[in-house]
């Protein structure tokens, strides 16, 4: 079996080498200290895997990075429709901007060895659901931590917020309808897993 590729994109070496410490020898693990250096190995993942090498997994990503924001490598993943999970790693803490980012996890540092671990690990089970399962897990994550980080009227106020909550409600239902039509056996393939989303 081969080993999950997860490419880490942050300017402070002493984080990036604390993060491959963390996750080598389970996982193979590419560092990029720039958002372009980060899309630039996202770009040539095509090319490396037809030369055989590993396409890349999953990416932990740093919201402020030295030539460009984070969300560039973000914008990317999502245009060009690479398969990687992603979770930013940052100490920006979160505010509504984040309902319109395309991450599935959001993590404020400083990350301790578990926590890394445990992300990673939600992100790979996360690249087993299907769009919409998938979806819902993001959405879930993104409510949960505006939830804590944010007042009740600040929350009420937000119209990112409301979006969001609409759009879980339209899941809902899609899911409801989903699971209608499947057999127990393929429900409960399809969300043994959720409870660590």
């Amino acid at each position: 079996m081969t080993s999950k590729t997860i490419l880490v994109v942050e300017d402070e070496p002493s984080v990036t080498k604390l993060y491959v410490q963390f996750l080598e020898p389970e996982y193979t693990v590419l560092t990029a200290e720039t958002a372009h250096e980060g899309i630039d190995m996202l770009l040539g993942q095509g090319e490396a895997t037809d030369a055989g090498a590993a396409e890349i997994d999953a990416v932990l990503l740093d919201r402020r990075l030295p030539d460009a924001p984070g969300e560039e490598v973000l914008d990317l993943i999502e245009e060009r429709g690479f398969d990687c999970r992603v979770a930013m790693v940052t100490g920006v803490e979160p505010d509504f901007d984040i309902v319109d980012m395309g991450f599935d996890l959001y993590i404020v540092k400083p990350v301790t060895r578990s926590e890394l671990l445990e992300a990673v690990e939600t992100l790979f089970v996360r690249s087993e659901y299907g769009g919409l399962l998938r979806e819902a897990a993001s959405l879930a994550s993104k409510r949960a931590l505006l939830e804590s980080e944010k007042s009740e009227a600040e929350l009420q106020a937000s119209e990112e917020y409301s979006t969001l909550l609409d759009r879980m409600s339209e899941l809902d239902d899609e899911l409801l309808d989903l699971a209608g039509s499947l057999s127990s056996d393929d429900y409960r393939v399809m969300f043994r897993d959720l409870g660590n989303a």
